[in-house]
């Protein structure tokens, strides 16, 4: 696990409601504060869907919703001239990216054994805190999927041009 503080505010939170950086992580919970408070479930509700609509937008072996069909709402909700008194969000990696990263890393853990990669975004008092966390369906005592991940996140964010230092 790592922790970052995002030394630039606005250029973040832009990125994180208004452009399509964050859209294929997965959204586990969220929280927004404004004048009052909406909290998000990410978990998706299968039955709202028709077998038909589950096929079509590739929803079967999704367990959570998509950034990117909740940003739009998580947008209009902070949007206006107040700053909004906080944010939070647990982001997980999709299943399809941590098997991309599980391949890529060569740690010798299966998709099966983890239970997901996260991303953790808070934001209060005019910072943004950014933590990563690795859990794990089965104990080990070997951290090289933390370390991939946390390095991962990493180069992520330099590539997609968000600074930030460790903490």
């Amino acid at each position: 696990m790592i922790a970052l503080q995002i030394t630039d505010t606005k250029d973040f939170t832009t990125k994180l409601f208004l452009q399509e950086v964050f859209d294929p992580f997965w959204v586990v919970e969220g929280s927004l504060r404004t004048h009052c408070t909406l909290l998000l479930d990410g978990h998706l509700n299968k039955e709202f869907y028709s077998q038909e609509e589950l096929e079509e937008y590739q929803l079967q072996n999704q367990p959570l919703v998509c950034w990117r069909t909740l940003r739009p709402l998580c947008f209009d909700f902070i949007k206006g001239k107040k700053t909004p008194l906080g944010f939070k969000f647990s982001f997980r990696l999709s299943d399809s990216n941590t098997e991309k990263l599980l391949g890529q890393s060569g740690v010798s853990l299966s998709l099966a054994d983890v239970a997901g990669l996260c991303l953790n975004i808070r934001y209060g008092e005019g910072k943004i805190l950014v933590t990563t966390g690795t859990s794990l369906r089965l104990f080990t005592p070997d951290k090289s999927l933390d370390h991939a991940w946390d390095a991962m996140v990493q180069r992520f964010f330099k590539q997609k041009e968000m600074a930030f230092y460790l903490l």
